[in-house]
Protein backbone atom coordinates (compact mmCIF):
# COMPACT_ATOMS: atom_id res chain seq x y z
CA UNK A 1 0.00 0.00 0.00
CA UNK A 2 1.50 3.45 -0.74
CA UNK A 3 2.26 5.69 1.46
CA UNK A 4 1.48 9.39 1.93
CA UNK A 5 4.55 11.77 1.13
CA UNK A 6 3.57 14.29 4.32
CA UNK A 7 2.87 12.04 7.15
CA UNK A 8 4.25 8.84 5.64
CA UNK A 9 0.70 7.18 6.30
CA UNK A 10 -0.96 4.13 4.48
CA UNK A 11 -2.98 5.42 2.03
CA UNK A 12 -5.72 3.35 0.22
CA UNK A 13 -5.92 5.10 -3.30
CA UNK A 14 -9.07 3.55 -4.45
CA UNK A 15 -10.92 4.97 -1.25
CA UNK A 16 -9.19 8.17 -0.46
CA UNK A 17 -10.05 10.93 -2.26
CA UNK A 18 -7.11 13.13 -1.59
CA UNK A 19 -5.07 10.07 -2.78
CA UNK A 20 -2.01 10.19 -3.19
CA UNK A 21 -2.00 12.00 0.52
CA UNK A 22 -3.94 10.80 3.36
CA UNK A 23 -6.31 13.39 3.95
CA UNK A 24 -6.70 17.22 3.25
CA UNK A 25 -4.84 18.70 5.52
CA UNK A 26 -0.99 16.73 4.17
CA UNK A 27 -2.79 17.74 0.47
CA UNK A 28 -2.38 21.25 1.46
CA UNK A 29 0.36 21.41 3.81
CA UNK A 30 2.39 19.69 0.61
CA UNK A 31 0.79 22.58 -1.60
CA UNK A 32 2.09 25.14 0.65
CA UNK A 33 5.97 23.47 0.46
CA UNK A 34 5.60 24.42 -3.32
CA UNK A 35 4.43 27.54 -2.93
CA UNK A 36 7.01 28.57 -0.41
CA UNK A 37 9.46 27.04 -3.12
CA UNK A 38 10.72 24.61 -0.28
CA UNK A 39 10.08 22.29 -2.72
CA UNK A 40 11.72 22.06 -6.43
CA UNK A 41 12.50 20.50 -9.43
CA UNK A 42 15.69 20.13 -10.32
CA UNK A 43 17.71 22.35 -13.70
CA UNK A 44 19.42 19.46 -15.12
CA UNK A 45 22.01 21.76 -17.76
CA UNK A 46 23.02 19.88 -21.24
CA UNK A 47 26.37 20.80 -22.89
CA UNK A 48 24.72 22.57 -25.51
CA UNK A 49 22.32 24.23 -23.66
CA UNK A 50 24.21 27.61 -22.70
CA UNK A 51 22.26 30.14 -23.44
CA UNK A 52 25.71 32.93 -23.26
CA UNK A 53 27.02 30.23 -26.43
CA UNK A 54 25.29 30.17 -29.67
CA UNK A 55 22.48 31.44 -31.02
CA UNK A 56 20.76 34.27 -28.60
CA UNK A 57 24.60 35.79 -28.39
CA UNK A 58 23.65 37.56 -31.74
CA UNK A 59 22.58 40.69 -29.89
CA UNK A 60 19.25 40.07 -31.48
CA UNK A 61 17.08 39.88 -28.81
CA UNK A 62 16.37 36.68 -29.53
CA UNK A 63 14.67 36.96 -32.60
CA UNK A 64 13.95 33.54 -34.31
CA UNK A 65 15.89 32.97 -37.33
CA UNK A 66 14.20 31.66 -40.43
CA UNK A 67 15.28 27.89 -41.19
CA UNK A 68 16.76 28.07 -44.98
CA UNK A 69 15.76 24.59 -45.94
CA UNK A 70 12.54 25.82 -45.35
CA UNK A 71 12.84 28.85 -47.59
CA UNK A 72 10.59 28.87 -51.37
Amino acid sequence: MPRCPVCDAAVDLTASPTGPFCSDRCRLVDLGRWLDESYSVPDVRRAGDDESAGESAGGDGGAARPDPDLEE
